[in-house]
């Protein structure tokens, strides 16, 4: 999976803002204000100052905007998720035909903040990281020890264009912090509920737009012999960021303010409450395949890609090349955007949740910060792009680098479409990964989806996590506005 947190996925922010400004899918957040940590104590410890990193690289030009020094040596330590981690190696590849002598290390790992936190502790993180996943490192605690990534985004691309003229609008919002550009995101996500096209046009059934559109449909899939959705332990909050998703179409701004905030009662606004119970509908009536807390969640995916037990799945971008390897032939997986409650919702059924996603890192700490930025810069090249669109079918930042076949990929075109469709209506939130919350309500939501916990069960135990957090004033409050 990418992501767990691609279920939640992962918006940063810092002084009060308004998320409604955004160009294709890249959307606005503001930055983390950094909390008392053990890593923010650390921060000081050893960094090495600018004259030090220049010391240790080559001479600066445009070739060479950060210095590197040729046989240098670069290690990446990236988040081995649905998009992998060869994507970075073929940047690597590029890099090192072009500094003689230079090697790229790329570790992959799950662990992100496991494997990483005693490195930047002990003063010695790699050069390049991709802080991915459920256990990405809170942005939080290490602030102070990145850099300021403005200088990659000012530097020429391979082509020879500086790189800010070739990157969609708003790119950079994701990962600013206090106004530092401490992250680059660097895949656009576009989340959905995904279906196969060649099914559905064989039994003639149609996308649903609203979730009574939903309801009816999970009555034709059982006629079928099949289930309306199905999901796996790991990835249950799936169906919560779907549940956000359509709530905030529902009704606006109040929702997705209310939620951001952590208000008490937010999880009981008439909206939310709207999609729960529908989805509890769906459950009582048999239309979730039962069995998803007991089954790892690739598992479940392979169910609906591969076997076609459901209908259904709600996931972000990275669903195809995720289970690419097992995918019935034929397939045609195919996204559309999150069912609305009634026609009259505030936002458009074509509205839709993006963001961008994979934040890529560099401490400033590191041995080769200039080798760092490197890669980055060299990952940020048409080249380098456009292999990451193909291989992976999901788009990067990086404009231009999509034909409009989608290199024959159906879930490529259509996010390609549903992006076209929406226009200005994209919209993210970022709570959810900002306050740490997933791990606590993947277990409210496995025993919902499990038809062990009714709408009331699971929107207590939602808003109890909530209150929780905003109850206790170690934590740092953010005001979304």
């Amino acid at each position: 999976m990418h992501h767990l947190t691609k279920g939640t996925r992962r918006v940063n922010t810092t002084r009060t803002y308004d998320r409604r400004t955004i160009v294709r899918g890249a959307l606005a957040a503001a930055a983390v204000i950094p909390l008392s940590s053990a890593l923010a104590a650390c921060a000081g410890s050893g960094s090495k100052n600018d004259s030090d990193k220049e010391s240790q690289g080559g001479t600066k030009s445009t070739d060479n905007p950060f210095g590197m020094a040729d046989g240098a040596t670069v290690d990446a330590v990236i988040f081995d998720g649905g998009y992998g981690t060869d994507y970075v190696s073929f940047a690597a590849a590029i890099m090192q035909k072009n500094f003689a002598g230079s090697s790229v290390k790329v570790s992959a790992t799950t662990e992100i903040a496991q494997e990483l936190q005693p490195r930047f502790v002990g003063g010695d993180p790699p050069d390049l990281i991709d802080n991915s996943g459920e256990n990405a490192i809170g942005f939080s605690t290490i602030l102070d020890q990145l850099e300021d990534l403005g200088d990659v985004l000012d530097a020429d691309n391979l082509e020879g264009t500086p790189i800010r003229d070739t990157l969609f609008g708003g790119v950079e919002a994701p990962g600013t912090f206090d106004g530092k550009l401490a992250a680059l995101n660097y895949v656009l996500t576009v989340y959905a509920v995904w279906y196969s096209a060649s099914l559905f046009d064989d039994n003639g059934w149609q996308p649903p737009q609203t979730w009574d559109d939903a309801i009816a449909l999970g009555g034709e899939a059982k006629k079928a012999g099949k289930y309306l959705f199905l999901w796996g332990k790991e990835a249950a909050t799936y169906y919560q960021t779907l549940a956000i998703a359509s709530a905030i179409k529902e009704g606006g701004d109040e929702v997705r303010l209310a939620l951001e905030n952590l208000d008490a009662g937010c999880w009981s606004l008439d909206p939310v409450q709207g999609v729960f119970e529908a989805m509890g509908e769906i459950v009582s009536k048999g239309y979730m395949k039962p069995g998803g807390s007991g089954t790892q969640f690739t598992a479940a995916q392979a169910q609906w890609s591969n076997n076609q037990d459901a209908l259904l799945y709600p996931s972000g971008s990275w669903i195809e090349n995720e289970m690419k390897d097992q995918t019935k032939s034929g397939f045609e997986m195919t996204g559309f955007p999150e069912m609305t409650l009634t026609s009259g919702s505030a936002m458009p059924y074509t509205a839709m949740h993006s963001t961008a996603g994979e934040p890529f890192i560099i401490p400033s700490n590191a041995k080769n910060v200039a080798g760092g930025k490197e890669l980055l810069r060299t990952m940020l090249s048409q080249e380098a792009a456009t292999n990451f669109a193909k291989s992976k079918l999901a788009p990067t930042i990086v404009k231009g680098t999509v034909p409009d076949d989608g290199f024959g990929s159906t879930a490529l075109v259509s996010q390609s479409k549903m992006l076209t469709d929406a226009g200005s209506d994209v919209f993210t939130w970022g709570f959810v990964d900002l306050y740490g919350m997933n791990v606590d309500q993947l277990v409210v939501w496995n025993s919902f989806l499990a038809g062990d916990a009714s709408v009331s069960d699971l929107t207590s135990g939602l808003q109890k996590i909530t209150d929780k957090i905003r109850d206790d004033d170690s934590i740092k409050k953010i005001k979304v506005t």
